[in-house]
């Protein structure tokens, strides 16, 4: 009897954890963006599942006194991305790209992304 008890206790455990939304810390898809190569041809960069809710600043175009900002992003991702024109997510919003298929053309620079 007690085993069957456990057995039942275990099972039903084991639904709960299947129907319990999944954590939403990451943005799910990809994030892509366009910089300039150290030889000045274009290079694309993709960001997997970034995560959600905090700013990422893009590590290719951080330093504004070193490199040109980056262009053309393509959100790919389940979420909202907010793109910004300096490091750290400072500043104006400087544009808004919908989830899944939100996309800047190459007069859209940026540095820094959130998603949300």
């Amino acid at each position: 009897m007690r085993l069957r008890h456990a057995a039942l206790a275990a099972f039903g455990a084991f639904t709960l954890l299947l129907t319990v939304p999944a954590s939403a810390s990451a943005a799910t898809g990809e994030f892509q963006y366009t910089v300039t190569g150290l030889d000045g041809s274009p290079l694309r960069v993709i960001l997997d599942d970034p995560a959600s809710g905090e700013c990422i600043t893009l590590p290719e175009v951080a330093d504004p006194d070193a490199s040109s900002p980056a262009h053309s992003p393509r959100n790919r991702t389940t979420s909202t991305a907010t793109v910004f024109a300096e490091p750290d997510c400072e500043g104006d919003v400087y544009f808004v790209l919908r989830p899944l298929a939100g996309y800047g053309s190459a007069r859209l620079q940026l540095r820094s992304v959130v998603f949300g």
